[in-house]
């Protein structure tokens, strides 16, 4: 019996330790994003030229979708880059098509083999474009008005180099699709309330802005060429801080796109995505890892514990805490990040993400590197 009340006292200890670190991220870190405001840039009279990249290996079906709405932006002076990674399909004959009716566009075809990823197809497009802001998105993906590159461009100035846009899933009436807007808000909460702290460490590829001198001076891919992922996350990872990056949250400048269909496609992206999250630096590693251990923990702790009548009430006690915080934050980021309706399963999910640490806790311990881009 003593034995059972020294274990219990310390899985007590955990779940107060484990909901003091929740607490300090959804207070000190998270709350930055609930009561953010964007700033008002001033007026450019002479807004800088934009190069549109955008990389694509068997798209045609989304290419033939959603260029139109990035090639018929209200923008005075930017140019489309689709650079065609060795696709087998007729992706090659559509770009032509569109480049045969926009001056404006360029492809870029790529035969020869190419390294794991899409870091060799992405600085083609860099190297091929003519302006130094470049703002980068995907095949798949569908600007939210005619003004993202207006909005996106707006946060960059002498002093602001990198943008931190927005891409939401396309929500569907399914459970997979469900989670994958959780783990999706989860990130985007996590990445941007970091950034709005001083600690940017990442951005998403689906909408993203930097300067082409900035990606030069920092030698490109080079450092991580070898890694299937890290085009977006590892290269800002590098570059950004808190002087030079800038959080862009308007609605008009987000990018939907859709959202895997099948739990092995997912799993096969997310395990690609994972790869790069043990180079990034010591100090985002530490961060990120005392959030993802807390969180885990604190579930553990507390299914353990709902189970003694001496600390059910604690237990309990400590859920509603963390919860009544969780869920008044969460609820004016999901506002913010243009998916409330996610709102009412924050506590499901939020509990159910422990199986995804489950899941992939060895992509993480291993860092399998060599996964393909498509």
């Amino acid at each position: 019996m003593a034995l059972v009340k020294v274990l219990n006292e310390i899985v007590l200890f955990i779940l107060l330790s484990s909901l003091g670190v929740q607490l300090f991220f959804w207070l000190g870190f998270f709350s930055r994003l609930a009561y953010f405001k964007p700033r008002n840039p001033k007026i450019k009279k002479n807004p800088k030229p934009v190069s549109v990249v955008i990389c694509a290996r068997n798209e045609a079906k989304n290419l033939k979708k959603n260029l139109p709405y990035i090639l018929q932006q209200q923008y005075n002076n930017f140019e489309v880059i689709v650079v065609n990674d060795n696709s087998s399909d007729n992706s090659l004959e559509i770009l032509l098509e569109f480049q045969q009716k926009f001056h404006n566009f360029t492809v870029v075809n790529l035969q020869q083999a190419t390294l794991p990823g899409k870091k060799e197809a992405l600085s083609a497009g860099i190297n091929k474009a003519r302006f130094d802001i470049l703002l980068l998105t995907d095949a798949d993906c569908r600007p939210a008005s005619e003004h993202w590159i207006s909005q996106m461009q707006e946060a960059l100035d002498e002093n602001i180099e990198i943008g931190l846009g927005h891409g939401p899933f396309n929500s569907e009436k399914s459970f997979l699709n469900f989670f994958i807007r959780f783990e999706s808000i989860l990130t985007a909460i996590t990445y941007q309330s970091f950034s709005l702290a001083g600690f940017p460490y990442m951005g998403v590829g689906r909408n993203l802005i930097y300067r082409k001198s900035l990606f030069e001076e920092a030698g490109g891919f080079s450092k991580h060429a070898h890694i299937a992922s890290g085009d977006d996350d590892l290269f800002i990872n590098a570059v950004a801080h808190s002087r030079n990056t800038a959080l862009i949250l308007k609605p008009s400048a987000f990018v939907f796109s859709e959202a895997k269909s099948s739990w092995p496609g997912y799993y096969y992206q997310k395990t690609r995505h994972l790869t790069t999250g043990g180079r990034y630096k010591l100090h985002h590693k530490l961060l990120l890892g005392a959030l993802s251990a807390s969180h885990f923990a604190f579930y553990a702790a507390l299914i353990f514990l709902l189970f003694d009548n001496c600390y059910l009430r604690i237990a309990l006690g400590s859920y509603l805490v963390r919860m009544t915080v969780v869920l008044w934050l969460s609820r004016r980021i999901l506002q913010k990040l243009g998916d409330l309706p996610l709102w009412k399963f924050f506590p499901l999910f939020d509990a159910l993400f422990i199986l995804y640490y489950l899941i992939f806790s060895p992509v993480l311990l291993t860092g399998n590197t060599k996964k393909k881009w498509k």
